[in-house]
């Protein structure tokens, strides 16, 4: 229950002001004193109207009590719109009246909100006093209680121990001042969480003293069901502190190969859900799939594979980074585990147009994957020409890739086939099953050659940790600079257990330098 404690009250732009008398009708249109106290009311009413509870309470027979209960409700409720119109007048003895009055107020969450209440004023001629009472002001209200809003009670988002999620980006925002949910699993899941549709807070009644709830005037006391996720929190803390410290926009995902099970989601900063949603060219870490294509074709790890300094593309040149070569005699498995461009770009003739996307499929690419939150599942274009085609065997031209993608493309080569991501299993109703499957002499293949990633190759920064570690390395150009900024990117999984990961250090520079230190810091979180 949230409600705002009491304080003074200036007048803001925040509450409008429309003041109007109704008078009394008939008989008592014609009796001074109705119309004298009912102008004397009406000045009240215009002050309690204006948010100025001050000048209100001097209106009344007791203005600090006036005053700070009016102060306490305008305060509480926060009204965007307050307008209170008066009836017709009752004189009920000598010196005595009795005028109803009608509130009407939009308040931000709760909606619009109205209540008839009755004023008794006392006086002569035209000198008149409100009788402050705290009925007054709501008869539902007796002494020493004010009107709050209320919060509906909503439920938490657990992770998979059923313990509150700890993933901000993951989790996101309520607005504070609706109730509602504004952004990840809290709007997602809005309405599950607070326990249907309607108003996000309710008019209650509270004591002052204690701020305890004694009646509900508007809205229910329903409650919400908690979402229920895959996160694991060990895995999810060890990924948010591999990200602690890091300056750029960076994510990592790590997933669980067996189940499809998404175990961490961590952002930095947080806000952006980049780590399920990001677009990225992959750049060299989509090798794994050019690879896959390769293999299918009926090349093996030990098949020479020259790696030039440079490859040309109807004019293009393509290099490796810093313009390494390989020596003579290198493999497959060695152009691999050290990322060289330019035995992949020369190697594009041995692929139809189709290839990269058909064998994509085999990861899960290309459909639509039901995980519970949204997602963006990856996409790998039929190339247009040959200079795309060969860009695209590298992870550029119109190759794009979220974090997640590639954490589950590197959770297929761990498993040998697609288990599509699932954040919220209770929310999916249908998960995307391959269209394809890599062959069981692909999967081995490909297993061996990450591992030579981080022994031999570009994934050194994982070396000596525990687990067997497989990986492969990517430096994603993009934009039109000369030279290209870059993202750095580095998937894997782990050979002892169930766990894939990818990292993403947005215009980061090099995988294997740069998100390679933060995913080795990951995994040493995790093997102690």
């Amino acid at each position: 229950m949230t409600f705002s404690t009491i304080a003074a009250l200036a007048i803001t732009a925040g509450i409008a002001y429309w003041g109007y008398s109704t008078l009394a009708t008939d008989g008592e249109a014609d009796d001074p004193q109705v119309v004298n106290a009912t102008k004397e009311l009406r000045k009240f009413l215009d002050a309690w109207e204006a948010g100025d509870a001050r000048l209100a309470g001097q209106l009344t027979d007791t203005p600090d009590n006036a005053e700070s209960l009016i102060t306490s409700v305008m305060t509480n409720l926060k009204p965007s719109k307050t307008e209170i119109t008066t009836g017709g007048g009752d004189r009920k003895a000598e010196g005595e009246v009795e005028v109803p009055f009608t509130v009407r107020m939009d308040l931000p969450g709760a909606g619009k909100y109205t209540w008839e209440s009755r004023a008794s004023l006392r006086g002569d001629d035209d000198r008149w006093k409100v009788e402050f009472r705290t009925q007054m002001v709501h008869p539902q209200m007796v002494p020493g209680q004010t009107l709050a809003l209320k919060s509906r009670e909503r439920a938490a988002i657990l992770d998979a121990r059923g313990r509150e999620l700890q993933a901000a980006s993951l989790v996101g925002v309520v607005d504070a001042a609706t109730g509602k949910g504004v952004s990840g699993l809290q709007a997602r899941y809005d309405r599950q969480l607070t326990g249907g549709t309607g108003a996000a807070k309710s008019v209650v009644v509270v004591d002052r003293q204690s701020g305890r709830v004694v009646k509900q005037l508007t809205g229910t006391a329903a409650k919400g069901e908690p979402v229920r996720t895959t996160i694991d929190p060990e895995v999810q803390q060890a990924a948010a502190d591999a990200l602690d410290g890091v300056e750029k926009n960076a994510a990592i995902v790590a997933v669980d190969p067996s189940t499809g099970n998404i175990l961490a989601v961590a952002n930095r900063p947080a806000g952006m859900n980049r780590a399920l949603e990001g677009r990225y060219p992959p750049g060299s870490t989509f090798k794994v799939v050019t690879a896959a294509a390769l293999l299918e074709q009926g090349m093996g790890p030990s098949d020479r594979a020259d790696c030039p300094k440079f490859a040309y593309v109807n004019g293009q040149r393509f290099e490796n980074q810093d313009q390494f070569v390989l020596p003579a005699g290198s493999t497959f498995r060695d152009s691999f585990a050290h990322s060289c461009n330019t035995f992949f770009v020369n190697s594009r003739d041995r692929l139809s147009d189709t290839a990269l996307r058909d064998t994509a499929a085999a990861f899960g690419v290309g459909g639509t994957w039901d995980v519970g939150t949204v997602t963006y599942d990856g996409s790998v274009p039929v190339p247009d020409n040959d200079n795309h085609k060969a860009a695209s065997t590298i992870g550029q031209a119109r190759v794009q890739m979220s974090p997640l993608v590639m954490a589950s493309i590197a959770a297929t080569v761990k498993e040998g086939a697609f288990k599509q991501p699932v954040l919220v299993p209770e929310a999916v109703k249908e998960r995307h099953e391959a269209t394809a499957r890599l062959d069981a002499g692909t999967v081995e293949a490909l297993r061996s050659m990450m591992r030579a990633t981080v022994t031999e190759g570009a994934g050194e920064a994982l070396r000596g940790i525990p687990g067997e570690p497989h990986a492969k390395t990517g430096t994603a150009e993009f934009g039109t600079e000369t030279p290209p900024r870059t993202h750095a990117w580095m998937i894997g999984y782990q050979g002892d257990r169930n766990l894939a990961w990818s990292v993403l250090l947005e215009d980061g520079g090099s995988g294997g330098s740069d998100a390679g230190p933060i995913a080795a810091k990951f995994l040493r979180s995790l093997t102690g």
